[in-house]
């Protein structure tokens, strides 16, 4: 089945912030970054979108949209979980097993309020 995704661009407050803060999780999972003059972009491993940028709107108010980036492993899930905290991520949770045995995730927020997460389901 094709992919029905071609690409995602977030909105967020400061574009400089979040470029550090998306970088910092998005190299675990095998993103390469790419900037331009108005944008940031993470090129993603195959099967996913073809890419997932930010775009900056100073007057951002965040939704409850949830956004979910396929990990390559259980052990990167972990990892990013591990990484969150220190680059501003907030109300980071591990899933508690309401999906089954065959998923495990984070959820967080940015720093700007958008949700997200880090999954692999098996």
């Amino acid at each position: 089945m094709p992919e029905l995704l071609d690409h995602i661009d977030l909105r967020v407050r400061d574009r400089k912030a979040a470029t550090r803060f998306y970088d910092a999780f998005l190299r675990q999972l095998g993103a390469v970054k790419n900037e331009g003059p108005e944008y940031t972009t993470w090129r993603v491993p195959p099967g996913s979108v073809d890419s997932f940028g930010i775009i900056e709107e100073r007057a951002l108010v965040a939704g409850s949209t949830r956004i979910a980036f396929r990990a390559p492993s259980r052990e990167s899930v972990d990892a990013v979980a591990e990484l969150l905290p220190g680059i501003g991520a907030r109300a980071v949770e591990m899933d508690d097993g309401i999906y089954g045995d065959n998923y495990h995730g984070v959820f967080f927020e940015d720093p700007d309020g958008n949700q997200l997460e880090v999954c692999i389901q098996s």
